[in-house]
């Protein structure tokens, strides 16, 4: 039994779900998202509450069940609130600015590192030293951050790169004289 797949995912005000077959579309204030479910579950909207049941009792049945019960409420949460991911920028000259719809990053490379945002995210530079990614697609913000953090990984030296926000880049000592 799948613990996470037998709670109801419960649509806040605002939001509202639709199931035609095994496709769940769902609309809210920041936009519209649909998630297709494999055919081991059966999906059901029921006043104010999306319910995911596994059709038999296979291993593949209760794999999809939490899994699909998980990816409703992601789209619940995106469409309602949506996800974002902070980034902190650390080392001497390293900085991030937004030219339009282009993240500029110096960091440390002989050239200045051009990232295009791709749609469905917006991307803010608040400070010099912090990225801001948003969007209601958990999945592409998590890739964005992860592509752009890609670009100078923290070492473990001096601690120099982009990191996630609250992220523990574990130290090592140097050189013993």
């Amino acid at each position: 039994m799948s613990r996470i797949g037998k709670k109801p995912v419960e649509l806040p005000s605002g939001v509202s779900a639709s199931v035609s077959g095994q496709t769940v579309e769902v609309k809210g204030p920041k936009g519209a998202r649909s998630f297709t479910a494999t055919d081991d579950v059966t999906l059901k909207v029921e006043d104010n509450t999306v319910t995911v049941t596994p059709r038999g009792s296979s291993k593949r049945a209760r794999q999809q069940w939490g899994m699909s019960r998980t990816m409703v409420q992601n789209l619940v949460q995106g469409v309602s609130g949506g996800f974002t991911k902070e980034l902190e920028i650390q080392g001497v000259g390293y900085r991030a600015q937004m030219q339009g719809n282009t993240l500029k990053l110096s960091l440390g490379l002989s050239h200045e590192v051009n990232f295009e945002v791709p749609a469905g995210v917006t991307v803010t530079a608040p400070k010099q030293t912090q990225i801001m990614i948003e969007g209601i697609d958990e999945q592409l913000v998590g890739q964005v951050a992860a592509n752009i953090r890609e670009w100078r990984k923290p070492e473990p030296y001096k601690g120099k790169g982009i990191r996630y926000k609250g992220e523990f880049i574990f130290r090592k000592e140097g050189k013993k004289k």
